[in-house]
């Protein structure tokens, strides 16, 4: 009896460890996992790190080449054959500002999905809480990220660009957007891909899309002009990334304290509030797409190892 008074005394959490939010053997904090589980969280980024740049001659310089080449493709198909540029002022800080968003969505979107079975030894074999996987998936996109908006800082500065309250409050609610609205998309095809691998080339496909079903190639007001007042320009408007899209040129483009070039606004996402227009709508769809994702995720993790 004095032994097993002793050894329940034992398993009792200390104060320092209450204060920490201790948590007993293969309790799980369901979506508090990343913050609570940081150490393993940063042990899972460094992994995807050096496992994604190993044999690599250029490594972290392979976040510049892509989109520098993506971005000199698309100048010169669309800005210098087509001429978009004539109608664009300052239309290469405009297409590298959308270009970044498709980037980073298109990279977070398809780590988050391939995040549980591209970990399948930890996940079959040891206990890690689950939702470790997706999104450290996101902050190894988030490190590809910097350099690209390093590369759209530079280009925007030369043309005279300087950061106003406006543009960072835009800049702030485009990435809060984006981050929140593409992680629940992340864990809903995560937890799809674990049983359905197709899932992933749906997703690649989605991505691909993505870049041409929002305004980062052209203007906007093109759109209106073909299909103002139908039910499908206000289906464009509330696309997430069409928000986020327009809150990078507001920030980049339009609004900074040098404006780089005096741009009319575009006829729409202006009302109300402009120049952030429709970006409560935005919050309002991430937010939603985060909750219901990561119920989705909660409710189909106990299958991930069976399924892998």
């Amino acid at each position: 009896m004095r032994g097993d008074g002793a050894l329940r005394a034992a398993q009792r959490p200390t104060r320092a460890e209450q204060a920490e939010g201790w948590r007993g053997p293969g309790q799980d904090a369901g979506w508090l996992n990343p913050v609570r589980e940081r150490f393993l969280l940063r042990l899972l980024v460094r992994k995807e790190l050096r496992v994604r740049y190993r044999g690599s001659a250029l490594g972290m310089l392979w976040s510049y080449v892509k989109p520098a080449v993506q971005f000199i493709v698309f100048y010169i198909a669309l800005g210098v054959f087509l001429q978009l540029s004539k109608g664009t002022p300052a239309y290469a800080v405009y297409l590298f500002s959308g270009i970044v968003v498709v980037n980073l969505f298109g990279e977070v979107f398809g780590n988050a999905t391939r995040s549980i079975t591209g970990n399948q030894a930890l996940v079959s074999k040891i206990y890690l809480p689950s939702q470790l996987f997706p999104w450290s998936s996101m902050i190894v996109a988030l490190v590809h990220f910097l350099p690209q908006l390093l590369v759209l800082v530079v280009g925007a500065l030369l043309f005279d660009w300087l950061p106003s309250p406006t543009s960072l409050v835009a800049f702030g609610l485009g990435m809060t957007i984006l981050l929140v609205f593409t992680m629940g998309l992340g864990m809903i095809t995560a937890a799809l891909n674990a049983a359905f691998r197709d899932v992933e080339n749906f997703v690649d496909l989605i991505v691909m899309v993505a870049t041409w079903l929002s305004p980062v190639l052209y203007r906007i007001s093109m759109v209106e002009e073909s299909i103002g007042g139908t039910i499908w320009w206000w289906l464009y408007q509330l696309n997430p990334l069409t928000i986020v899209v327009e809150l990078f040129h507001v920030a980049f483009w339009r609004y900074g304290a040098s404006v780089v070039e005096r741009v009319p606004s575009d006829p729409t996402l202006t009302a109300p509030g402009e120049p952030f227009g429709l970006w409560w709508a935005g919050l309002l769809i991430a937010v939603a797409t985060f909750v219901v994702g990561t119920i989705v995720f909660e409710r189909s993790k106990r299958r991930f190892a069976q399924e892998l």
